[in-house]
């Protein structure tokens, strides 16, 4: 499974939701599960972005999709960052400078 960092920004409509209804952020995360992804952890932050979560999901179309599906309600907007881990990352560079 590959990691993933969804940056989301609630609109005015999904605002209204999450007042009356915080218990939806949960709801949604089970939809996610649904799609083939799983929630891992997720925050809520002060900023431009309203929720960090961290996503597992099997491929980038399975984010395209969730991000897709949960875009097109008009309540959120998500910014989706593939991400790997430093270990992945520093064993990438040692590759590179290895062929150099």
């Amino acid at each position: 499974m590959a990691t993933y960092v969804l940056l989301s920004s609630l609109t005015d409509e999904g605002r209204k939701t999450v007042k009356h209804r915080p218990e939806r952020i949960q709801e949604v995360n089970l939809e996610i599960e649904s799609w083939g992804a799983k929630v891992i952890a997720q925050y809520a932050v002060l900023g431009p972005y309203d929720f960090v979560s961290i996503v597992e999901a099997p491929d980038n179309d399975t984010i395209a999709r969730l991000s897709l599906e949960l875009g097109s309600r008009g309540t959120i907007q998500i910014m989706s960052l593939p991400a790997f881990s430093i270990e992945t990352f520093i064993n990438q560079l040692a590759k590179v400078r290895d062929a150099v």
